[in-house]
């Protein structure tokens, strides 16, 4: 985007989404998630929903970002190329003013990702990690399998660890409003301390990035992958854990996260699909824009 958006201009807001994952509501029912996600129109549906309800907001949202697992057959298994082809014929639905953001999952790379399937992702939905401005506010979108297992593709792994080194130290000397991570997996679920897990990054990581965030000023990360609502907020840096579009593995219902920046606070509230498609963003944060 051009350099105008590193200006900051007043509030605005995005729509963080996560996990359409279509394929795994069958597999999940029939209890087989390696192997049983042969059906996915019910995650087309609920993806069709969300865009129909995005795109009737008003004001307009300045992006919606997809953090992760897009579809569920992991590379190279079957279906991966149905699912792909069905959730990018829906999401060209989505009003061209509103630009889609989209972040790397596991199942988008494979749990441990080699050079093939991180260009194969590539080559589908564009780079695994990037910066962008928008309305003063600096967005860095990250490749957290790299953060998870590398172990096949360690010169991935160190070109995507000077990159951002490099990116956090400009964010640190930037005239950046608010930074704002988005990336798939959470680096915590509730706390920082809490014990390894697979919805979560190992803990040595976990604390690294966690300090390396803040001393750049991060305010908050952004992810998916748990499939529930979750998250905390500690010395100063948001955890931000969003559920699906699709398959819900908790209490929470199919819905997307509105979130809104100002000049001094990011506000973020998960709203159910249906309550989008017929209520639309709620009013207190509307009035936040004002």
């Amino acid at each position: 985007m051009a350099d105008k958006e590193k200006e900051w201009k007043g509030p605005f807001y995005f729509i963080q989404a996560a996990d359409p994952q279509l394929g795994l509501m069958k597999a999940w029912s029939v209890g087989d998630c390696d192997g049983g996600g042969d059906e996915w129109s019910e995650e087309v549906w609920l993806t069709k929903q969300a865009v129909q309800a995005i795109n009737k907001l008003q004001p307009q949202p300045r992006f919606m970002a997809l953090c992760g697992d897009l579809v569920h057959a992991m590379p190279g298994s079957p279906f991966r190329e149905e699912q792909e082809r069905d959730l990018k014929e829906v999401l060209r639905e989505t009003d061209p003013n509103i630009p889609l953001i989209f972040v790397s999952g596991n199942h988008d790379l494979s749990n441990t990702p080699t050079p093939e399937t991180v260009e194969q992702y590539c080559h589908c939905w564009g780079d695994d990690y990037f910066s962008y401005w928008v309305g003063g506010v600096l967005f860095l979108v990250l490749n957290s399998q790299f953060f998870f297992d590398a172990s096949r593709c360690p010169q991935l792994k160190q070109a995507h660890e000077s990159w951002l080194e490099q990116q956090l130290q400009s964010a640190a000397q930037s005239s950046a409003r608010h930074v704002l991570i988005l990336q798939h997996i959470p680096l915590y679920l509730r706390t920082p301390d809490e014990e390894d897990d697979y919805f979560n990054l190992q803990r040595d990581k976990r604390e690294s990035l966690i300090h390396r965030f803040r001393q750049a000023g991060v305010k908050a990360v952004f992810s998916g992958h748990y499939h529930r609502n979750a998250g905390g907020y500690h010395d100063g840096l948001h955890m931000v854990v969003t559920s699906a579009i699709g398959c819900q593995l908790g209490e929470d219902t199919h819905g997307v996260r509105v979130v809104v920046v100002t000049a001094d606070e990011i506000i973020h509230r998960y709203h159910s699909l249906d309550q989008l498609s017929n209520k639309g963003v709620d009013e207190d944060l509307k009035k936040l824009l004002a």
